[in-house]
């Protein structure tokens, strides 16, 4: 239980896939404190905040687990690890207490960084740091020494 909300946590990689695969379509991770901090009530579905102006977003940056038409048959493991590892920097730079979680979610609008910005339609569950781990080992694997996550930071 965190932030009064009570969510499964999803212990593993597989644990994410499997629940994608079930879920195909409305599935987002949303790195925060939680749902509850993040108002995810289903009613107004929470909000975000443009970090360099501090503008009221209409929705909750979110990143979708929906695997996209050009993904052509790869494995879905590598796919969801893709999604967690890409945004993984945020546990650090949103300080202590951030975490993914899975809600299920409607786009209202696209963010700054032309990020799907999601009504919150009621949270799912916590992703583990076991899934994390296996995400970043998975992708880290693939050798690519042109690709990482999306820290903005790197680029100072």
């Amino acid at each position: 239980m965190r932030n009064g909300t009570r969510l499964p946590t999803l212990p593993d990689l597989d644990a994410v896939v499997e629940l994608l695969v079930t879920h195909p379509d409305d599935l987002y991770v949303r790195w925060s404190l939680g749902p509850d901090v993040d108002v995810c009530d289903g009613e107004q579905g929470g909000t975000s905040r443009d970090s360099l102006t501090g503008v009221r977003l209409p929705g909750l940056s979110a990143n979708p687990l929906a695997v996209e038409p050009w993904w052509e048959g790869r494995t879905l493991r590598l796919w969801v690890a893709r999604r967690l590892y890409d945004y993984r920097h945020l546990r650090n730079l949103r300080g202590e207490g951030t975490r993914p979680w899975v809600m299920h979610g409607e786009v209202c609008g696209r963010g700054p960084d032309n990020e799907p910005l999601v009504r919150c339609l009621g949270p799912v569950a916590w992703i583990s740091d076991q899934a994390l781990t296996e995400s970043e080992r998975l992708v880290e694997a693939e050798g690519s020494v042109e690709w990482g996550p999306l820290d903005r930071r790197s680029s100072r």
